[in-house]
Protein backbone atom coordinates (compact mmCIF):
# COMPACT_ATOMS: atom_id res chain seq x y z
CA UNK A 1 0.00 0.00 0.00
CA UNK A 2 1.26 3.71 -0.90
CA UNK A 3 1.83 5.64 2.06
CA UNK A 4 -0.16 8.63 2.81
CA UNK A 5 -3.83 9.63 3.21
CA UNK A 6 -5.92 8.27 0.30
CA UNK A 7 -9.05 10.41 -0.53
CA UNK A 8 -11.54 11.40 -3.09
CA UNK A 9 -11.43 14.77 -5.18
CA UNK A 10 -13.35 14.97 -8.80
CA UNK A 11 -14.23 11.72 -8.99
CA UNK A 12 -10.68 10.34 -8.83
CA UNK A 13 -8.71 8.54 -6.17
CA UNK A 14 -5.28 10.64 -4.57
CA UNK A 15 -2.87 10.22 -2.53
CA UNK A 16 -1.71 12.77 -0.17
CA UNK A 17 2.10 12.12 0.71
CA UNK A 18 3.91 13.03 4.33
CA UNK A 19 6.53 14.97 2.03
CA UNK A 20 3.55 17.18 0.62
CA UNK A 21 3.49 15.30 -2.55
CA UNK A 22 0.46 14.10 -4.41
CA UNK A 23 0.42 10.83 -5.83
CA UNK A 24 -2.21 10.38 -8.64
CA UNK A 25 -2.40 6.74 -9.41
CA UNK A 26 -5.10 6.42 -12.23
CA UNK A 27 -2.36 8.47 -14.13
CA UNK A 28 0.98 7.17 -12.14
CA UNK A 29 1.48 11.35 -12.09
CA UNK A 30 3.52 12.84 -9.48
CA UNK A 31 2.11 16.34 -8.47
CA UNK A 32 4.30 18.82 -6.50
CA UNK A 33 4.05 22.58 -6.24
CA UNK A 34 6.15 25.67 -5.21
CA UNK A 35 9.63 24.06 -4.74
CA UNK A 36 11.32 27.85 -4.69
CA UNK A 37 14.70 26.71 -5.97
CA UNK A 38 17.44 29.00 -5.32
CA UNK A 39 15.30 31.29 -2.01
CA UNK A 40 18.81 31.63 -0.60
CA UNK A 41 20.55 32.96 -3.14
CA UNK A 42 18.01 35.35 -4.04
CA UNK A 43 17.83 36.64 -0.43
CA UNK A 44 21.24 37.19 -0.50
CA UNK A 45 21.74 38.93 -3.79
CA UNK A 46 18.97 40.90 -3.08
CA UNK A 47 20.34 41.76 0.37
CA UNK A 48 17.92 40.22 3.30
CA UNK A 49 18.72 37.65 5.12
CA UNK A 50 21.92 34.77 4.59
CA UNK A 51 20.30 31.37 5.10
CA UNK A 52 22.31 28.11 4.84
CA UNK A 53 22.61 27.28 1.10
CA UNK A 54 20.98 24.08 1.48
CA UNK A 55 17.61 24.40 0.08
CA UNK A 56 18.22 23.40 -3.36
CA UNK A 57 20.03 20.09 -2.73
CA UNK A 58 17.51 19.36 0.36
CA UNK A 59 14.24 20.02 -2.19
CA UNK A 60 15.71 17.86 -4.55
CA UNK A 61 16.66 15.16 -2.66
CA UNK A 62 13.12 15.05 -1.16
CA UNK A 63 11.30 14.85 -4.74
CA UNK A 64 14.54 12.63 -5.96
CA UNK A 65 13.33 10.53 -2.92
CA UNK A 66 9.48 10.23 -4.16
CA UNK A 67 10.23 9.94 -7.50
CA UNK A 68 12.11 6.61 -6.36
CA UNK A 69 9.36 5.30 -4.22
CA UNK A 70 6.55 5.95 -6.80
CA UNK A 71 8.29 5.60 -10.41
CA UNK A 72 6.09 8.06 -11.80
CA UNK A 73 5.20 8.47 -15.78
CA UNK A 74 4.55 12.19 -15.38
CA UNK A 75 5.95 14.46 -12.75
CA UNK A 76 4.01 18.19 -12.59
CA UNK A 77 5.51 21.04 -11.03
CA UNK A 78 2.87 23.64 -10.11
CA UNK A 79 4.40 26.42 -10.17
CA UNK A 80 7.45 29.25 -8.34
CA UNK A 81 10.06 26.25 -9.29
CA UNK A 82 12.26 28.93 -8.64
CA UNK A 83 12.24 31.32 -6.47
CA UNK A 84 12.35 34.13 -9.35
CA UNK A 85 13.68 34.22 -12.98
CA UNK A 86 17.53 34.68 -12.06
CA UNK A 87 17.63 32.39 -9.52
CA UNK A 88 17.53 29.54 -12.57
CA UNK A 89 20.58 31.00 -13.33
CA UNK A 90 23.22 30.26 -10.30
CA UNK A 91 22.16 26.63 -9.81
CA UNK A 92 25.03 24.76 -9.35
CA UNK A 93 26.51 22.67 -12.21
CA UNK A 94 25.53 19.68 -9.19
CA UNK A 95 21.79 21.03 -9.28
CA UNK A 96 21.22 20.97 -12.94
CA UNK A 97 22.46 17.31 -13.51
CA UNK A 98 20.00 16.70 -10.19
CA UNK A 99 17.04 18.10 -12.62
CA UNK A 100 18.39 16.33 -15.30
CA UNK A 101 18.45 13.12 -13.66
CA UNK A 102 15.16 13.50 -12.55
CA UNK A 103 13.56 13.97 -15.48
CA UNK A 104 14.87 11.37 -17.15
CA UNK A 105 12.81 8.35 -18.74
CA UNK A 106 9.45 10.10 -18.01
CA UNK A 107 7.00 13.24 -19.00
CA UNK A 108 7.82 16.41 -17.11
CA UNK A 109 5.54 19.67 -17.20
CA UNK A 110 6.31 22.50 -15.86
CA UNK A 111 3.58 24.94 -15.21
CA UNK A 112 4.56 29.03 -15.02
CA UNK A 113 4.28 30.66 -11.16
CA UNK A 114 4.09 34.00 -10.61
CA UNK A 115 7.92 33.83 -9.41
CA UNK A 116 9.36 31.96 -12.77
CA UNK A 117 7.56 33.49 -15.55
CA UNK A 118 10.52 34.10 -17.49
CA UNK A 119 12.70 32.85 -20.48
CA UNK A 120 15.66 31.88 -17.97
CA UNK A 121 13.51 29.20 -16.98
CA UNK A 122 12.93 27.64 -19.34
CA UNK A 123 16.34 27.61 -20.69
CA UNK A 124 17.61 25.39 -17.56
CA UNK A 125 15.06 22.94 -17.90
CA UNK A 126 14.09 19.37 -19.42
CA UNK A 127 10.01 19.22 -19.79
CA UNK A 128 7.00 21.02 -21.39
CA UNK A 129 6.12 24.49 -20.20
CA UNK A 130 2.55 25.38 -19.71
CA UNK A 131 0.48 27.87 -18.09
CA UNK A 132 -1.69 25.39 -17.33
CA UNK A 133 -2.89 21.82 -17.77
CA UNK A 134 -6.87 21.74 -18.82
CA UNK A 135 -8.44 18.64 -18.18
CA UNK A 136 -11.43 17.02 -16.21
CA UNK A 137 -8.94 18.18 -13.37
CA UNK A 138 -7.44 21.35 -14.23
CA UNK A 139 -3.95 21.75 -12.57
CA UNK A 140 -2.67 25.10 -12.40
CA UNK A 141 -0.65 27.86 -10.20
CA UNK A 142 -3.06 29.71 -8.94
CA UNK A 143 -6.67 28.44 -8.30
CA UNK A 144 -9.81 29.63 -10.55
CA UNK A 145 -12.35 27.48 -11.90
CA UNK A 146 -12.41 24.23 -9.96
CA UNK A 147 -12.65 21.43 -10.36
CA UNK A 148 -8.81 22.38 -10.07
CA UNK A 149 -5.87 21.17 -8.64
CA UNK A 150 -3.10 24.37 -7.50
CA UNK A 151 -0.37 25.80 -5.57
CA UNK A 152 0.59 29.10 -4.74
CA UNK A 153 -1.04 29.91 -1.20
CA UNK A 154 1.43 27.73 0.70
CA UNK A 155 -1.14 26.50 3.18
CA UNK A 156 -0.44 25.73 7.01
CA UNK A 157 -1.83 24.87 10.00
CA UNK A 158 -0.34 25.05 13.78
CA UNK A 159 -0.42 22.36 16.34
CA UNK A 160 1.24 21.80 19.44
CA UNK A 161 4.11 24.40 18.97
CA UNK A 162 4.80 22.91 15.82
CA UNK A 163 3.81 24.63 12.10
CA UNK A 164 2.80 21.57 9.23
CA UNK A 165 2.49 21.79 5.63
CA UNK A 166 -1.02 20.92 4.45
CA UNK A 167 -3.01 19.83 1.66
CA UNK A 168 -6.22 21.81 1.68
CA UNK A 169 -9.34 20.09 0.22
CA UNK A 170 -13.10 21.51 -0.90
CA UNK A 171 -15.94 20.52 -3.17
CA UNK A 172 -14.37 21.92 -5.87
CA UNK A 173 -10.20 23.25 -5.07
CA UNK A 174 -7.35 20.73 -3.89
CA UNK A 175 -4.12 23.32 -3.01
CA UNK A 176 -0.82 21.68 -2.31
CA UNK A 177 1.32 22.61 0.06
CA UNK A 178 4.82 24.10 -0.82
CA UNK A 179 7.23 21.87 -1.22
CA UNK A 180 10.43 23.73 -1.23
CA UNK A 181 12.37 23.46 2.03
CA UNK A 182 12.65 27.20 2.73
CA UNK A 183 8.91 27.86 2.10
CA UNK A 184 6.87 29.59 4.61
CA UNK A 185 3.17 28.96 5.06
CA UNK A 186 -0.12 30.46 5.02
CA UNK A 187 -2.37 29.62 7.80
CA UNK A 188 -5.31 27.66 6.47
CA UNK A 189 -7.16 30.09 8.85
CA UNK A 190 -6.85 32.72 6.96
CA UNK A 191 -9.57 34.24 4.80
CA UNK A 192 -8.25 33.85 1.82
CA UNK A 193 -9.10 29.73 1.91
CA UNK A 194 -12.73 30.55 2.73
CA UNK A 195 -13.93 31.04 -0.48
CA UNK A 196 -11.81 27.63 -1.98
CA UNK A 197 -12.33 25.56 0.91
CA UNK A 198 -14.99 26.40 3.49
CA UNK A 199 -15.76 23.95 5.72
CA UNK A 200 -13.89 21.59 4.00
CA UNK A 201 -10.39 19.53 5.48
CA UNK A 202 -6.88 20.09 5.37
CA UNK A 203 -4.59 16.94 5.70
CA UNK A 204 -1.37 18.17 7.59
CA UNK A 205 1.63 16.54 6.46
CA UNK A 206 4.06 14.59 9.44
CA UNK A 207 5.18 11.41 9.88
CA UNK A 208 2.07 10.34 8.36
CA UNK A 209 -0.70 12.65 7.35
CA UNK A 210 -3.89 13.61 9.44
CA UNK A 211 -6.81 15.57 8.93
CA UNK A 212 -8.34 18.48 10.34
CA UNK A 213 -10.90 20.51 9.33
CA UNK A 214 -10.86 24.17 7.54
CA UNK A 215 -12.18 26.96 9.45
CA UNK A 216 -15.42 28.28 8.51
CA UNK A 217 -15.34 31.85 7.72
CA UNK A 218 -16.14 34.66 5.63
CA UNK A 219 -13.34 35.11 2.56
CA UNK A 220 -11.64 37.43 0.71
CA UNK A 221 -10.89 36.91 -2.63
CA UNK A 222 -8.69 33.87 -3.38
CA UNK A 223 -6.87 35.42 -6.84
CA UNK A 224 -5.65 38.05 -4.82
CA UNK A 225 -2.20 36.82 -3.92
CA UNK A 226 -2.02 36.64 -0.73
CA UNK A 227 0.87 37.38 2.40
CA UNK A 228 2.72 34.04 2.75
CA UNK A 229 4.69 34.22 6.21
CA UNK A 230 7.81 32.99 6.98
CA UNK A 231 10.14 31.20 9.53
CA UNK A 232 12.75 32.71 7.98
Amino acid sequence: MTEGYPFQFADEAFIARPSGALWWPGRRMLVVADLHLGRAERFARRGGALLPPFEVPDTLARLAAEISALEPEQVVSLGDAFDDDLAAEHLSDQDNASLAELARGRDWLWVAGNHDPGTRVKDRLRGTFAADLSGPVSLRHIAAEGPDISGHMHPSARLAGRRFRCFVLGDDHLILPAFGSYTGGLDIGHPAFAPLAAGGIALACAERVFALPVPHGRGKSPLKKPKIRSNT
